[in-house]
């Protein structure tokens, strides 16, 4: 059922994906949206532990150095490594990732919730890092309605980007970790957003997304999510892709407490 959910979406997406991102290239250049269904089976190959990790790293780096070149392409996604540093230092460029909500609901205090050290996204079983941040909302009852406002919660992209990947069909008792979740890459930053423990997914591979529209509403899925003893929250995580094409984890901490919010 997972997999009949996941190969529909990338049908699906194929038909969704944004006309304003249409680029010429050479006729046998891979689309965007192939490199859409590349990152899509890499990363339920590295979850099912069907790929060995130095295989995935090697499968990763040439998707996505093949996906910034293909933006690249387009002169309006270029951009230089000062230009980029300067968005990240301005607020206007990111959106606070929950409607309705503020820097307030990020879990901890100060952000110390990230954990980036020993993050292998590559292996699955390496575990005990926590490269993200967690934004909760209130939900006493846990029934993924915002107590606020009597409605779901919204998760919004934080900036603008294509969706890569999705998963739709986590069920209860599943052990897969991060439910369901959405990969959206950045062209400008060169980054991915990955939001996880989403109720409903309402985004497709394949489409552009702009900065704080929504992508989602939030939920309790995955293994750890999804117990009563962890409080309704959005799993964010970016991780930056370096010249190599591999990605290395970066706290979002200071971009969502600059973040514009949102009602």
């Amino acid at each position: 059922m997972r997999i009949l959910g996941i190969v529909v979406a990338i049908l699906v997406g194929g038909l969704n994906a944004a006309s304003s991102q249409t680029m010429d290239r050479e006729p046998d250049e891979p689309t965007i949206y192939s490199y859409c269904q590349q990152f899509q089976v890499l990363y339920t190959q590295i979850r099912e532990q069907s790929i060995q990790p130095d295989s995935a790293r090697r499968r990763f780096s040439q998707i996505m150095l093949g996906l910034k070149h293909r933006f690249d392409q387009d002169g309006r996604m270029r951009y230089d490594s000062l230009q980029r540093d300067s968005l990240r230092r301005t607020g206007q460029y990111f959106a606070f990732p929950i409607r309705g909500y503020n820097p307030r609901a990020i879990g901890g205090t100060h952000g110390e919730g990230y954990r980036g050290k020993g993050f292998d996204l590559f292996d699955y079983n390496v575990r005990g890092s926590h490269p993200a941040q967690d934004i909760f909302i209130a939900d006493r009852n846990q029934d993924c309605i915002d107590d606020q406002t009597g409605r779901p919660a919204d998760v919004l992209a934080m900036t603008s980007g294509v969706i890569l990947a999705i998963e739709t069909a986590w069920t209860p008792g599943s052990e897969y970790r991060g439910g369901n979740w959405i990969w959206l890459y950045d062209p400008v930053m060169n980054g991915l957003f990955y939001y996880a423990h989403n109720n409903v997914v309402d985004v497709l591979p394949g489409q552009w997304i702009g900065a704080g529209q929504k992508i989602s509403e939030m939920g309790r899925s995955g293994f750890n999510a999804y117990k009563p003893r962890s409080p309704t929250h959005l799993h964010l995580m970016y991780l930056q892709i370096l010249p190599s094409g591999l990605p290395e984890p970066e706290d979002t901490y200071k971009w969502l407490l600059s973040a514009k919010t949102s009602k």
